[in-house]
């Protein structure tokens, strides 16, 4: 029983993921993933938090814009 709702939870969480975030694929250098994880640890972040912060930083945005519906 257990197992099923597992299962479920997991479908659900997929289903939401992919309707509410995009996803990117990024390929660095073989190595720089623990150094991009390092520098992540040390400012307390995931990866992800990590890097997404990076990328606003770079399109000089403080935070995401909200998302425009898609036609």
């Amino acid at each position: 029983m257990e197992n099923q709702q597992g299962k479920a939870s997991t479908r659900a969480k997929n289903k939401y993921k992919a309707k509410a975030y995009d996803r990117i694929e990024l390929v660095v250098p073989k190595g720089q993933k623990a150094a991009i994880q390092a520098a992540a640890d040390q400012a307390g972040e995931s990866i992800n938090a990590y890097v997404g912060k990076a990328v606003q930083a770079r399109m000089g945005l403080e935070e995401w814009p909200e998302a425009q519906p898609e036609e």
